[in-house]
């Protein structure tokens, strides 16, 4: 089938304005008579099904966990973009456009983020009416933090939690609406399948955790707002339950996936201590306006660090390699995500990791501490040369800034970073790739929509920071909302739809036949075992560094032990219960089906891109352009008008191209 974008003729900065003006409507009277079904109630999942039953629609929701409250977007710490410019430093709609499109290594599609970032604003308005307790100044407007990749401060934020009080806002506001009957909330669901009427999506099969019960939910449109796929990894900082399953039954349905290989690799985690770990900690971006980061520059100290005879306090200034700052003067420690990661990695790999694993590098406040210390010193008109009382005030400003950070920290690797400096890793966290969407964001099923992270279209190869709630925020307050009227508009005379029909019992059937195969299965090994063989593989072959011959290798290892999951998996428990092992069987096998299109997607791939080395094709000239393009010379510019598709593998890949079915068995 040929891939049809759908963006809107014109000049992208009136694309928008234009397109809103000229799609069909669906009017009050009639948005009562149709059903609206939303997986997924984080920012995205969350802030859409409270716009639209706000509309009129009448919305069913689901979410696996026990309350919406408990959506993944809670875990988003460090803010959220806008381009309002309050700090009075240049942003711009423009400017958060082109520095999104730049963070994405050129592959994100500009229509897309240019509307993200127009919209961007409402949104500050809109949580801001809500109640969402940004962090303000001292003269009462909204304070503004820098992060990565920019050369501005837009971010918005609330402490270092700043996506749990964003969820709670898009929370209060499903509330209303499902106090009025207009949402109707199924906690505890998860969807399995998604069920095709004469070619449109009309209605999921869900299973009820509590009780194992198989349901049908029939509606006009799907929305599916279900996060991103990191846990393919087995270790991310995602929390333990998100999952692909619904994005990938939608993908075996004919929603095609877009650049599933794009997985962003956060710089700031807390490293990997052993083979124990369920999953990996954020430490957020955030921390870089402050924190410098370091190896040291001799081995010798490397050594005497992970032997324990030398603290990295003891090590002079001197002896510090602040390899952001050599390297990337003008951004200096907020690089870019990839570029920051890439180079920890590239410090870690040469041997200058700081843990017992070697692979670790320090994020260190002692600069900051005496900077705030002594600001704060002069204007209370102390002595700004007693140390201990500036590193008294100083803490004082950093805990305000960062406290619940430093305190997450401490509790995980019992060290007090005031004291010594933090120690991160890049890790696997949020995920580019996914369900390929249209400028309305609908996938290639029609009436099947993909928002939030769910979907592949607004950040490329490489996310920047606080952009991730930003986008869910978009869609779900201010773009689905309009586009998906444009569809439903031909559905008013429709009625209800019926659940009682061959394609809703097939797919029932074929759901109860891949959890009575997996119940039956009395295999020797549990999910667990699986699934952390194929996080292995994974982080090892399709990770940071990739090469051919190891992505070769990867497809055919997880081809291999996708066929032994399903010959020696073990699942304890029966299927009518509250069964969690069962749940995670069924959301591994996806992962398995996912990491052999993640690894045949990267093969194809034969560039560095993002977060992602691609070995064959590193060259000395290739990292040199990339340390120019970041200081301060792009690799293209908009000249006059803005064009679009310029440096575009994803438009390429795609869009407007034949696009040959793939079967999974």
């Amino acid at each position: 089938m040929a891939l049809d974008s759908k963006i809107p003729q014109g000049p992208i900065a009136d694309k928008w304005t234009n397109y809103k003006n000229h799609i069909d409507l669906v009017n009050p009277a009639n948005k009562r008579n149709i059903d609206v079904i939303v997986v997924g109630t984080g920012l995205a999942g969350g802030s859409a099904a409270a716009t639209l039953a706000e509309l009129g629609y009448n919305v069913k929701a689901f979410c696996f966990q026990d309350s919406p409250r408990r959506a993944h977007s809670i875990a988003a710490q460090g803010g959220i973009n806008a381009a309002k410019n309050y700090q009075g430093d240049g942003d711009s709609t423009y400017r958060l456009f082109y520095d999104t499109v730049k963070g994405g290594d050129y592959r994100s599609r500009e229509a897309n983020v240019y509307r993200l970032a127009e919209v961007s604003t409402n949104i500050i308005d809109q949580c801001v009416a809500q109640g969402v307790p940004f962090a303000r100044e001292y003269g009462g407007l909204l304070d503004n933090r820098s992060f990565g990749g920019v050369l501005v401060s837009r971010t918005f934020y609330a402490a270092g939690q700043t996506g749990q009080q964003l969820l709670l806002g898009a929370y209060s506001a499903m509330n209303r609406q499902i106090g009025r009957g207009k949402i109707k909330m199924y906690n505890r669901h998860e969807m399995l399948d998604v069920v095709k009427v004469d070619g449109k999506a009309r209605g999921i099969i869900t299973r009820n955790l509590i009780t194992g019960e198989i349901e049908r939910h029939s509606a006009h449109a799907v929305v599916l707002g279900t996060g991103g796929y990191g846990n393919v990894f087995f270790l991310s900082t995602n929390a333990m339950g998100s999952n692909v399953t619904a994005a990938w039954k939608a993908h075996k349905r004919g929603a095609f996936f877009a650049n599933p290989c794009y997985t962003q690799i956060h710089p700031t985690c807390i490293p990997v201590s052993g083979d124990h770990q369920s999953k990996l900690t954020l430490m957020s971006e955030s921390l870089r306006n402050d924190g410098r980061i370091w190896v040291p520059k001799h081995k010798k100290d490397v050594e005497a660090i992970r032997n324990k005879t030398l603290k990295p306090t003891q090590i002079a200034e001197a002896d510090r390699d602040y390899y952001l700052e050599r390297r990337y003067p003008a951004f200096g420690n907020l690089v870019p995500r990839d570029v920051a990661s890439r180079a920890a990695k590239e410090r870690c790999d040469a041997g200058f990791g700081v843990n017992a694993t070697g692979e670790a590098v320090y994020l260190d406040f002692a600069s900051a501490i005496e900077r705030y210390g002594k600001e704060q010193a002069h204007v209370k008109g102390l002595n700004e040369n007693d140390a201990a009382l500036v590193k008294k005030l100083g803490q004082e400003v950093v805990k305000n800034k960062y406290g619940n950070l430093f305190q997450m920290y401490e509790k995980i690797v019992d060290e007090n970073p005031y004291e010594t400096p933090m120690m991160i890793y890049p890790a696997v966290h949020y995920t580019m790739g996914g369900i390929w969407v249209d400028y309305n964001l609908m996938t290639t099923v029609p009436g099947l929509y993909a928002i939030g992270e769910a979907n592949f279209s607004d950040h490329g190869a490489n996310r920047l920071g606080a952009s991730a709630l930003m986008q869910g925020l978009a869609d779900g307050y201010f773009v689905l909302p309009y586009t998906i009227g444009d569809y439903l508009s031909d559905d008013i005379r429709t009625g209800p739809i019926s659940t009682d029909t061959k394609e809703f019992e097939e797919a029932e059937a074929e759901v109860r036949k891949n959890i009575d195969h997996l119940i039956n299965n009395n295999g020797t090994h549990s999910v667990d075992y699986f699934h952390k063989r194929l996080g292995k593989i994974m982080w090892n072959k399709c990770g940071m560094a990739r090469n051919a011959e190891d992505l070769k290798s990867a497809i055919t290892e997880i081809s291999e032990l996708r066929a032994e999951f399903w010959k020696d998996v073990r699942v304890p428990g029966t299927a009518n219960e509250f069964n969690e092992e069962l749940a995670k069987a069924g959301r591994v096998a996806d992962f398995l089906e996912l990491g052999e299109l993640f690894a045949k997607d990267a093969l194809q791939r034969e560039e560095s891109a993002g977060g992602h080395f691609r070995e064959e094709y590193q060259t000395a000239e290739g990292e040199a352009m990339r340390r120019k393009e970041f200081q301060y010379v792009s690799a293209w510019e908009y000249k006059g008008e803005p064009k679009e598709a310029i440096l575009h593998k994803e438009e390429l890949a795609y869009e407007n191209i034949e696009v040959k079915e793939r079967s999974y068995k």
